[in-house]
């Protein structure tokens, strides 16, 4: 008896389908230069800097991000102004894969990068294998920033409200802290200070 909750329904619905496609994204853009940087070194018989732990923790960061902040990112500004999508639309395009992958590339170009030039540079197998942690890290907090939003611009994403992402990149900035600067855990990943030798 309340043809508000119809479109209040439709409003709910599109905004869970953008969700979902932008978690997707970033789940396959991150994954590029995890999967490219633990082959990488093998290639190029360098020291390995991800081990399991290091994938482990990485996808501990990974997995709250797409339960957290993706779920709670608000609606596009153009949610309602758009048709309605085909019954037929695949949920992940073929466009957003190509989006994704290069989203993907991209990062692992710049990770890439930063640990070919500190191994040319000599760095000690500890402090390259946390140089080259933290700059994965990195990327993977610029990917949620770049998948936040379809439509907006970068500028007017980051403005757009929603704690979680405010709050994830905190706690990731404690995790690092801790892992870098108590003994006993950059031990345990086999880290170096980032200063060098």
């Amino acid at each position: 008896d309340d043809f508000g909750s119809i479109v209040r329904a439709i409003r709910l619905g599109r905004r869970i389908y953008d969700n979902l496609r932008k978690a997707m994204g970033f789940i396959l853009a991150i994954h590029i230069p995890i999967a490219g940087m633990a082959l990488l070194p093998l290639a190029l018989d360098l020291p390995i800097i991800l081990y399991p732990l290091h994938i482990a923790f990485l996808e501990m960061i990974i997995d709250p991000v797409c339960s957290l902040v993706f779920e709670a990112e608000p609606e596009e500004a153009d949610t309602m102004r758009r048709p309605p999508r085909s019954p037929r639309a695949r949920l992940f395009s073929p466009a957003m894969m190509l989006w994704s992958l290069i989203q993907g590339l991209a990062a692992l170009s710049i990770v890439a990068a930063i640990y070919l030039t500190a191994a040319s540079q000599g760095l000690a197998e500890t402090h390259l294998r946390g140089l080259g942690f933290l700059a994965i890290v990195v990327v993977t907090l610029a990917l949620i920033y770049v998948n936040r939003s379809f439509s907006a611009s970068p500028l007017a994403a980051l403005s757009r409200p929603n704690p979680a992402f405010l709050l994830v990149p905190v706690a990731v900035a404690a995790a690092l802290a801790l892992v870098f600067l108590v003994p006993s855990l950059s031990g345990l990943f086999a880290f170096g200070a980032l200063r060098g030798q």
